[in-house]
Formats: structure tokens, sequence, C-alpha cells
């Protein structure tokens, strides 16, 4: 049975670890699927480019109002994702060759690794090998609802969604979060029908809920948004496929030429047979860690949507750093920092978050405040004739200090880091505000405006 000193199971943010100062060190990757991992082929990278396609798409109905006669003649979708898929799947092969071929002391078995004992591990290649230290880097996968049939009638995840043969006429979307709406932005620009359908009562729920209210009532102008609906059974019929829901008002059936399922992600957990080397598991099957991302094994750490409640890319690159960190310097250890994790939604419009939102913070009895800004009120929201998009930030009203930082609205994603910088370096509304100059105008006021409108003690 071969020994390794570093065994690394999975290619996405893990396969970042080993660099030259790990050359000393007889190290074996396991990967089950693609090098590269869910960001670079099936997750962000993908997406967001076909996001900027669709954004591309969507700009002629949007510049109407601004007195420009523009109009969409249609979308070359096997250009589209040939073109995306076309730079993509080279760098997830030039990875793969690079550590197979390239690397000297790496050994790459491609293979659904399981442990099979203490720090023993079969690799799914027909090869069991053990390793003083592991990490843990496995990743999640879609979540397949109990749907009576659904695998029987077949239906798309995001792993493969964006890889179809045409084009379809007509899309239903299972889920109400950021995949789900993502997707049907992209897909509504590109000419689709698109059915949404979610359990609760407004989309993004996760979000604050202002933001979730105003983001579900502009989608509902856009797509068919069929809330409070429990998807029950669907079925094949020739080409089409049919989901039965129950809603409010009863049964009712909707058609489609493609079933996109979006309802979440799960760790990979479950595959991996991790009760057999000790490792410990959160309730809803990540594994657990501690701030130096350590499992409850000596010598096994976890890192990514494997183990954290951020399934974001630059969640898992950052723990992937204090890993790599931890494994060079056992002795002098540093912690990973998840106060202020932003994220963000590349629907159409934009959302971003940071920290707290309005019911969290009231839930936790924490006192704040809170102001509001609208796009409408600053220069380039004038500029744009954008009549829903705004900011939110909410403040502790003694210090002055950012708790969380809400936006919908046009470059959300981009508006938003000002707010995660003062929050990560302790800058209080009024510094920020006044400390800096603002450019005028530009998107970035609506953040120096809602922070003066801050009713601070």
């Amino acid at each position: 049975m071969r020994h390794f000193d570093l065994v690394i199971i999975g290619t996405g943010s893990g396969n970042s670890i080993p660099d030259e100062r790990f050359a000393h060190l007889n190290i074996a990757i396991v990967e089950k699927g693609v090098f590269g991992g869910t960001c670079l082929n099936v997750g962000c990278i993908p997406t967001k480019m076909f996001v900027h396609t669709a954004d591309q798409a969507a700009a002629p109905a949007n510049a109407k109002k601004l007195g420009v006669d523009a109009h969409l003649d249609g979308v070359r979708w096997p250009e589209i994702r040939d073109r995306i898929f076309g730079r993509i799947d080279p760098i997830s092969e030039g990875g793969r060759r690079w550590r197979a071929q390239d690397n000297a002391n790496v050994t790459v078995y491609e293979g659904t690794a399981r442990f099979v004992g203490p720090k023993t591990l079969d690799t799914g290649t027909g090869e069991t090998i053990t390793a003083d230290r592991f990490v843990i880097a496995a990743g999640s996968r879609p979540v397949i609802p109990e749907v009576a049939d659904i695998e029987e009638a077949g239906f798309h995840t995001s792993d493969t969604i964006m890889r179809l043969e045409r084009l379809p006429q007509k899309m239903i979307i299972l889920g109400s979060g950021f995949v789900a709406t993502e997707f049907a932005h992209v897909f509504a620009s590109f000419g689709v029908e698109v059915t949404l359908i979610a359990r609760g009562d407004v989309l993004l729920r996760a979000e604050d809920a202002e933001i979730a209210e105003r983001f579900t009532e502009i989608a509902k102008s856009k797509w068919d948004v069929r809330l409070h609906r429990k998807a029950v059974r669907a079925e094949r019929t020739g080409d089409k496929i049919r989901l039965h829901l129950e809603g409010p008002d009863g049964a009712e059936v909707v058609e489609a030429d493609e079933l996109l399922v979006a309802v979440g992600r799960k760790p990979n957990t479950d595959l991996l047979d991790l009760g057999k080397t000790g490792v410990a598991l959160h309730a809803d099957g990540r594994i657990e860690v501690d701030e130096f991302q350590r499992t409850s094994e000596e010598g096994i750490f976890a890192m990514g949507d494997i183990s954290s409640e951020y399934q974001l890319k630059h969640v898992a690159n950052h723990e992937a750093r204090v890993v790599q960190h931890n494994l060079l310097h056992p002795e002098d250890m540093r912690k990973s920092d998840h106060r202020y994790v932003p994220a963000a939604v590349f629907s159409s419009p934009q959302i971003a978050s940071v920290g707290l939102t309005e019911e969290q913070a009231r839930a936790k009895g924490i006192r704040y405040v809170t102001a509001s800004q609208a796009y409408a009120s600053i220069a380039y929201g004038w500029a744009m004739e954008d009549t829903t998009g705004f900011t939110k930030i909410i403040a502790d009203p003694e210090t002055g200090l950012l708790l969380g930082a809400h936006i919908i609205g046009p470059q959300a994603s981009s508006v938003i880091q000002p707010i995660v910088q003062a929050m990560s370096f302790g800058l209080d509304a009024r510094s920020m505000a006044r400390g800096q100059y603002w450019i005028h105008p530009a998107m970035p006021e609506i953040v120096e405006n809602a922070l003066l409108s801050l009713p601070l003690d």
C-alpha cells in the first residue's frame, strides 16, 4: 500500500495548495470528476460568461426607454456555448495535465475516493493509499428534490444545462435561489419562455426581506413566477416535460421543453465514508472544522463547500490559503476569517450583500439603525433611468460601525466592495463617508449618501 506525505481530495480550490514550497513532499491528488472543481467547470466562471452575454442580449430592450431604437435579432446558442466552453475546457484539461505530468512529486488519481480506515483511502482507481495528512476539498453537488418520477422524466441541473444542444422555446426552473434566478435571467434574455417555481412567498429568501421582495416584484414582470408551489410529480410526454404542482388554488400543471432543477447544493461527504477515518459532521452533512480548518481527526483538514456554510469560491480560496499556511507552519497556525463574507447574485438586477440582514439583527437582539438610498436619487441613477434599485445599510447607532449592507441594482457586486472594506477594517460610517473623495457622478455615490443618511446617536 503506497504511503504519501499529503493527500488532497478535490481539485477546485484545494488544487491551489501545493506550490513550490511543497516540492519536498510526496503528494497525491484525487479527483472524481473534471479538474478545476465547480467554479471553473459548472459554476462561477461559465455562468458569468453566460450572464454577461445575456446582459448584452437584454440591452436593446432596456435602451428603448432612453430613446435608443435597437432590437435583438436573436442569439446563436451553439456559438455562445462553444465560445465559453472552448475557453474553459482547455484550462481544465491543462490543469490536469500539468499536475499529472509536470509535477514530479504529485501523483494524480482519477476516481471517487472513499475512506476505508483511519487515514486510509480507496482512490476509486483500484489502488488504496495512506497518508500522514489529508485535505478534504471534495466540494458539493446539486440537490435532487423528492419529486415523483423526476428521474424517469429527465431533467437538467447547473452541471448540465449550459451544454444544451439547442436553445429550448420553454423552460421550467424549479428553485428560487441564486442559481435559479441567474439561469432565469440568462435563458429569458436569450428568448426562452421561463417559468420559475418557488415553494416560498418570495424569491431569494435568504436575502434581506426588502431586497427579496423588490427582486420578486421585478421578476414577476419578466418571467412566469409561481410562488407557494410544491412540485409533486414530473412526466415526459413526447419531447415535452410536465411538472405537476400543488398551489394555493389546488393542482396545476406546467409544461416545457426542458426542466432545470436548481433547489440547492449538498456537500459530497456522503460519498467519502468519513466515519471510517473519524471525521465528525454537522447535522446538515458538512464536515466540522475549527478556526484553523482542522477536522476532528488529527492531521485531516477540510475546506470549501464540503465544510463551509458559504458555498462561495472566494471563501474556498481564502480557506485554501489558510490550510496551505497551516500545513507549512503547524507551529504558527492562522485562523480563517469569516466575519464579513460578501456574496452576489448575478441575475437582473444584480444583488449584493454583506453582514447582517435587518431580520438577523432583530433576531439577535442587536441595536441597529438603517438607511436606504435609491439609485434614482444619484446622478448616475438618473442617467440609467433606474427606478427599482436601492442600497440599504445597517449600522450600530452608537459606534457608527457597519453591521451589514444590501444592494439591488446595476453593478451591485462592485458597488458593495467599499462597504466590505470598511467592515473588514473597522471604519465607521461617518469616517468612511467624509474621510475620502467619492467620484461624481459615479455609482458609489449611492453608498456615500446612504452612509450620511444613517440616524446615528
